[in-house]
């Protein structure tokens, strides 16, 4: 890791040649740049401008020392440990609380609806964040997840919990999303991916220590103190980075920097401004769209005539049609489009939106309901399941540095990218033979680690893979419809367990079950408690162990059936040298960078 300052502060506003699409050629050829996508490069680099927000984040980072700079990282990375820390106390705490309502088969359903809206919620931030600033979309996002949390506090139904979920995941998602933005402007493309690893390093810690916390909250107290708590400690952990940012652009102002100049408008064309700077009709497109094409996996399970329902299959198609129709806004209408039309058809960019949302439809079709697997059939404590459960992101989040520093030694991540496939296809496929009950949980977490090793590769090859085409003042779009793509996947995953889980696990238990339990079918199935209830060797007890691995199974082998997919999705990338990138178009970002 290298820290990278100019010769001299630039004017704000100044341009900093944009990458361009650099093929890694053999040993010996020339570095060349792919006009076939490009080929109005030059000129549109020499009359961009960057917007408030882009421009008010190069002042700063123009201004700031050495120590600055690793103090604000070091700021972000407490935010992040805290933050992962909560929703991974989060995940181990829901299977409790949505039995506590006797629910428990609605697991998954706030989880679609909360992954649906996570995924299109950056799509509004990122042009805030763009527009006006980093802080001040960070401050919004955070309060989201404040007011989620609270709720989750002090619910009394299932559907408070919902809602509540709902509001707390969007957060969540909200805040990791800017983090992540602001961590890739205080970085250069190369060495990107080494501190995007070293970021997501406090899931190691979250590992451990989630479970145990979640555990204790839930024996000793309640999930509602687990809740109350983490909303104190994350505002309190948060000002501080956001107070550095404040500090160091006022102190760019200050210098000449930076100027805050009054735009003279009055409200209404205030409104009318940001109305086509928001793009907001685009971007309210993209997520009807989205929302028509997901919510439909949530409520089959509800219509009245499951698949065959008109709303249901009107609800499909309507959102498949709305995608083109924005594709043709942007390129056709949109005075101010959510992304250059040149970098929505950009193959490379298309390839790494679809690698993550495979990966997590891939993961979510059988991951959902694994801890309560565990938990259920190996008799696995809350904090012991969730050990094996957290094995998948503890894997990914050691070697991310590794892979992080593999590409910026090599410039190249497609063919790295490749290397994933069969690691996560081997991990998913093994887990077949082995859900069930005489299978050694220590053999889970391994599968486990496979697949958080293969999933790890795909992630950090995906995100290198979006920011090379693109210059500075696209990185927060780019990433934010990454991450539309990545919670479309979460969303499909979830809904096909739920769908899988809630149809096929109560008829399973109803067939399976002595004849005097079967009137207790929806009882057991409704609550985790009620099913750990029954003692080894009674007919009950083997009757839920068998329909758990049932149903588990065929799971697995749904979630196993998409990773092929990911081979296509790389496939085409185009094979970007982000080494030789920088060295001959200069670097993406400005000022004391790492």
């Amino acid at each position: 890791m290298s820290l990278v300052n100019p010769d001299g502060p630039e004017p704000v506003g100044s341009i900093v040649p944009p990458p361009q699409d650099v093929e890694q050629k053999p040993k010996g050829a020339e570095v060349v740049t792919d006009n076939a996508s490009h080929s109005s490069g030059h000129e549109s680099e020499k009359s961009e401008t960057f917007q408030n927000g882009v421009e008010r984040v190069r002042a700063i980072t123009t201004i700031w020392s050495k120590a600055t700079l690793i103090s604000m990282f070091v700021l972000l990375y407490l935010i992040s440990f805290v933050d992962m820390l909560q929703n991974y106390i989060d995940t181990a705490l829901n299977p409790y609380i949505t039995s506590s309502f006797g629910k428990h088969g609605l697991l998954t359903v706030g989880t679609v609806i909360s992954t649906a809206l996570g995924g299109c919620i950056p799509l509004f931030t990122a042009k805030a964040i763009d527009v006006w600033g980093r802080v001040e979309g960070f401050i919004f996002m955070l309060l989201l997840a404040v007011v989620g949390m609270i709720m989750k506090a002090v619910c009394k139904n299932i559907e408070t919990y919902i809602a509540a979920h709902v509001l707390y995941w969007t957060g969540h998602i909200g805040v990791m999303y800017v983090v992540d933005v602001m961590c890739a402007d205080i970085t250069t493309l190369k060495n990107r991916m080494i501190i995007f690893g070293i970021n997501g390093t406090p899931r190691i810690a979250a590992t451990f220590a989630a479970p145990k916390i979640a555990e204790l909250f839930y024996t000793n107290l309640n999930f509602r103190w687990a809740f109350g708590a983490f909303i104190i400690i994350l505002v309190a952990c948060s000002m501080p980075a956001m107070g550095v940012m404040v500090f160091m652009y006022l102190k760019a102002r200050k210098a000449g920097l930076a100027k805050k100049e009054r735009s003279g408008r009055n409200i209404a064309q205030s409104l009318a401004h940001y109305f086509v700077e928001f793009d907001v009709f685009g971007i309210l497109l993209l997520m009807l769209a989205y929302c028509l094409f997901i919510l439909p996996f949530t409520l089959v399970s509800y219509a009245p005539n499951g698949w065959k329902t008109g709303y249901i299959i009107a609800m499909i198609v309507l959102g498949i049609f709305l995608f083109p129709c924005f594709a043709l806004f942007e390129m056709h209408v949109a005075p101010v489009p959510f992304l250059p039309w040149k970098y929505l058809k950009d193959r490379t960019i298309i390839g790494s939106c679809v690698l993550p949302g495979v990966m997590f439809l891939s993961i979510f079709s059988w991951n959902a309901y694994f801890g309560s697997y565990l938990q259920v059939v190996h008799r696995l404590s809350i904090t012991n399941a969730n050990y094996v459960l957290n094995a998948f992101s503890l894997t990914s989040s050691v070697f991310g540095p590794l892979f992080g520093l593999l590409i910026s030694k090599t410039g190249n991540f497609k063919y790295i990218a490749y290397t994933g496939v069969p690691i996560t296809l081997l991990g998913t496929a093994l887990l077949i033979p082995f859900r069930a009950p005489s299978t050694n949980p220590g053999v889970l977490a391994f599968t486990q680690i496979l697949c958080g090793l293969g999933t790890g590769i795909f992630a950090t090859c995906a995100q290198i893979a979006i920011f090379a085409p693109v210059t500075h003042q696209q990185i927060a779009v780019v990433s934010a419809i990454q991450g539309l793509f990545s919670g479309f996947g979460s969303s499909i995953g979830y809904s096909i367990s739920g769908a899988m889980w809630n149809n096929i696990l109560p008829t399973q238990l109803y067939e399976r079950l002595p004849e005097e339990s079967k009137s207790r079918a929806a009882e057991i199935f409704g609550s985790i408690v009620v099913q750990q209830s029954f003692a080894d060797g009674t007919p009950e007890r083997e009757a839920i162990v068998a329909a758990y691995a049932h149903v588990q199974r065929l799971m697995v082998i749904a979630g196993a059936c998409f990773i092929p997919l990911c081979i296509l999705s790389i496939f085409f990338w185009r094979n970007i040298n982000v080494k030789n990138l920088e060295e001959e178009k200069g670097k993406q970002t400005k000022g004391m960078v790492f």
